[in-house]
């Protein structure tokens, strides 16, 4: 019995290499696995075909960063943050101190700016000159088909809470009906447009019935509880025109990278396996 039950282990173990070594496909040698495949269907619940599309791409942009020596460091990263707090009108500690708020791991923005930053770099390289840069009347135009994605409310009905720890705070956050007695809690009435950048984008940000990321103020820790945003106003388009410039870019270089992996697809060596 004891013979059998490890000549099962075995059988099972070497059928389940089988499954994870198994090449389903090959895109210019390099391999893509029937366990590849069904690990990113069960992941982003897609069928095979789908999966498998996702998986040449992957390779595809891949090959394209190494074939053109295409990599990302902590310069570059920090580099493409100081551009982000810009285009939303903030200083760059401001912006890191809100994004660290919500990315307690700040590792984990940092690895995801630095795949961005990669994507942007590749796309330079594979551009060369040939995507036009928008102009003021293409950001006009995309601004004005835009208009909900640069609005914001004209007020909000939000509760302060303040504190000298900031420890009080998280737990004001984490447990709403018990206020310490070291917090104070003020109901207050706010004019958005009329609010710094920086505390704009937090109320933009934040929902109804939830709390907005711990920040200082006046030498005190500060938390917002967003009650009720009312009415709507719409940026003006000078005040969101490098954020209009960055999304108008980011769109073409979208649509090219698009376009250029389609017609990598059809020239790349791809063969099926089983």
């Amino acid at each position: 019995m004891y013979k059998l039950f490890l000549a099962f282990l075995l059988c099972s173990s070497i059928s389940f290499a089988g499954v994870i070594n198994g090449v389903a496909l090959t895109v210019n040698d390099d391999p893509i696995t029937l366990y590849d495949i069904d690990q990113l269907m069960v992941a982003k619940k897609i069928d095979k075909n789908q999966a498998v599309s996702l998986l040449v791409d992957k390779i595809l942009y891949e090959q394209l960063l190494q074939k053109n020596n295409v990599t990302a460091d902590i310069f570059d990263v920090n580099d493409y943050v100081e551009k982000l707090a810009k285009s939303n009108n903030m200083d760059v500690f401001a912006f890191k101190s809100i994004v660290r708020q919500k990315y307690p791991d700040y590792s984990v923005f940092e690895e995801e700016t630095k795949n961005v930053v990669t994507r942007q770099k590749l796309i330079r390289k594979l551009v060369q000159g040939q995507l036009k840069i928008a102009t003021d009347e293409d950001m006009r135009l995309h601004y004005e088909n835009n208009k909900n994605n640069y609005s914001t409310s004209k007020t909000v009905e939000v509760v302060q809470y303040l504190a000298n720890k900031k420890s009080s705070l998280l737990a004001v956050v984490k447990s709403p009906l018990l206020v310490p007695q070291d917090v104070q809690r003020n109901p207050l009435t706010l004019e958005v447009k009329q609010l710094d950048p920086q505390m704009q984008y937090l109320l933009n940000n934040t929902d109804e019935n939830s709390f907005t990321p711990v920040f200082t103020s006046n030498k005190m820790y500060n938390a917002l509880f967003i009650l009720k945003k009312e009415g709507t106003d719409t940026l003006d388009f000078e005040v969101v025109k490098n954020k209009v410039f960055n999304e108008v870019m980011a769109l073409r270089e979208k649509k090219y990278l698009k376009d250029f992996f389609e017609k990598q697809k059809l020239t790349a060596d791809i063969k099926i396996i089983r």
